[in-house]
């Protein structure tokens, strides 16, 4: 009997879907009133500005990153893509798609960040996971397909989604390697980069400062949508790897696209109702993957949060208070054995 699986790290992925999701039939309506490229940029600049108090207030101080030369090449190119290019391509994508469509249109992320992760970074992946990103390919193909009004034309909408989706897809598996370090930091230095970079952008080009409202709106919106979700996407993809990560965050479009239809009240079609579950068979298939094997851990040296679980037996060459989790430099010893496991910062193995 195939069963879901909801561990913690799950959980976590799917709090960042959830979170993400619900962003996008309210940045439709916040599109109404402001430039997709301001809009971008108040939103990340939201999430940057809670985030980094957030740790603040966490630590008492402010506290270096901890991100060695190499992490932050792959940080500064996480920003970029995911938090300068995508967020732009998305709010100009939706001035010609609808919400809903939209919504379901995201779950190409999953795909795309799939599909690097196998290929470029040779994570290891079976073929539930692969059936079920063709499942969500191919609702993205129906979505994007030209209706007979458009027979002969093409939809920028879908293709402006799409190209938002691999530039998030890319962040993704930037990200993956700057995992281990602190979440906090990792998502509230991305906003605040970003936000501020889109907002000189924004207004050098002619873009109005908003009313209060909107701008507490937008501030608000980014703070919980792509903030607080992506701390929890940074934990998931320390636990889960990037390509399980991008399959639970996939849900993201299905809320996203109830939020539309029951409280803005979105027209839907037939292709929108044939795509949704063309893409909720795919996504089904990821959450009730198991993957259990014997395997053996390599020596591995580097540094996180963490408790001392079977993976994580080694002593302290300092004084320790026995407080976990906690974060310091420590060594992984070889071990072979057998659990149900994902490629997280501990699982890259071969198989």
């Amino acid at each position: 009997m195939i069963k879901l699986h909801f561990s913690p790290p799950i959980l976590i992925a799917l709090a960042a879907a959830f979170l993400f999701g619900a962003s996008t039939p309210f940045a439709k309506y916040l599109l109404t009133q402001l430039s997709p490229q301001l809009l971008a940029g108040l939103l990340y600049l939201g999430s940057g500005i809670g985030l980094m108090l957030i740790r603040i207030i966490r630590d008492k101080r402010w506290l270096p990153s901890g991100l060695t030369k190499v992490e932050w090449f792959w940080f500064a190119g996480a920003i970029f893509f995911g938090g300068i290019m995508a967020p732009v391509l998305l709010m100009l994508g939706l001035v010609y798609t609808s919400a809903a469509s939209a919504s379901l249109l995201l779950n190409l992320e999953a795909v795309f960040t799939a599909l690097f992760a196998w290929v470029v970074f040779k994570e290891n992946t079976d073929r539930r996971i692969v059936l079920g990103m063709l499942l969500i390919v191919a609702g993205g193909v129906v979505l994007a397909w030209p209706s007979h009004e458009t027979l002969g034309s093409l939809s920028w909408g879908p293709v402006l989604i799409a190209a938002a989706c691999l530039c998030w897809a890319i962040d993704n598996n930037l990200t993956r390697h700057v995992s281990a370090q602190d979440a906090l930091f990792i998502a509230g230095n991305k906003g605040l980069i970003a936000g501020v970079v889109n907002l000189i952008l924004a207004l050098s080009l002619g873009a109005l400062w908003p009313s209060w409202q909107d701008l507490c709106s937008a501030l608000s919106l980014g703070f919980f949508a792509y903030g607080i979700s992506l701390v929890c996407f940074v934990l998931a993809l320390r636990h889960l790897g990037t390509a399980r990560t991008g399959a639970y965050f996939s849900t993201a479009p299905f809320i996203g696209a109830l939020i539309a239809i029951v409280f803005f009240h979105d027209v839907t079609h037939a292709a929108f109702w044939f795509a949704a579950i063309l893409m909720a068979l795919g996504v089904w298939l990821h959450l009730t993957e198991s993957h259990e094997h014997e395997h053996t851990h390599e020596p591995l040296f580097h540094s996180h949060r963490h408790v001392h679980d079977e993976h994580h037996q080694h002593t302290h060459d300092f004084p320790w208070d026995g407080e976990e989790p906690h974060a310091h430099p420590h060594t992984h010893e070889p071990i072979t054995h057998k659990h149900r496991h994902y490629p997280d910062i501990h699982h890259r193995h071969k198989h």
